[in-house]
């Protein structure tokens, strides 16, 4: 069996990771709670797979991947949810108000919440994860050019923003 496939591999994963991964999900949903099943159910996947993944160098890709496929997961169904609700849910405190205060990014934050869906994957997966364009583009499922496209505009957007903030 490879190393990759291996359950204390994984544990090593987790323990070297589990942050970061946390910090991915949590630029792209809004809430503590969300962002922790998102990563909870990466490495569970992962785990059940591992028989797949076994290049050692390829799990965190992999798992990086499973976060952002489950984060846009839990944001349709929180459309779909919003949509048959007859009344607007309570507000609820964001994960942005415990989690980044470590970060000290929010205008940051706030700038990225303003992008368009793909604009802000891009730019995370780019810029926070320290993801190739290559890499972004088949864990996103579009061209390279694409990447680069959304990427140019997002920094763009995002400096007219920051600019806005001071």
């Amino acid at each position: 069996m490879a190393e990759g496939t291996t359950v204390d591999f994984l544990t090593e994963t987790y323990r070297a990771h589990y942050r970061s991964l946390l910090g991915l999900a949590a630029l792209l949903l809004d809430d503590t709670a969300s962002c922790e099943d998102v990563v909870q159910e990466a490495f569970i996947r992962v785990h059940s797979a591992r028989s797949r993944v076994r290049d050692p160098e390829k799990t965190l890709a992999y798992l990086r991947q499973t976060v952002v496929n489950l984060s846009r997961s839990t944001l349709r169904r929180r459309i779909i949810g919003l949509k048959l609700l007859s009344k607007p849910l309570p507000h609820m405190a964001s994960a942005e108000e415990g989690a980044y205060e470590q970060l000290e990014r929010a205008d940051l934050i706030k700038a990225m919440r303003g992008l368009q869906r793909r604009q802000r994957e891009v730019l995370v997966l780019r810029y926070f994860a320290d993801m190739t364009e290559a890499e972004v583009a088949r864990a996103l499922g579009i061209s390279a050019g694409s990447v680069k496209a959304y990427g140019s505009r997002g920094i763009a957007a995002l400096r007219v923003a920051m600019e806005a903030a001071r």
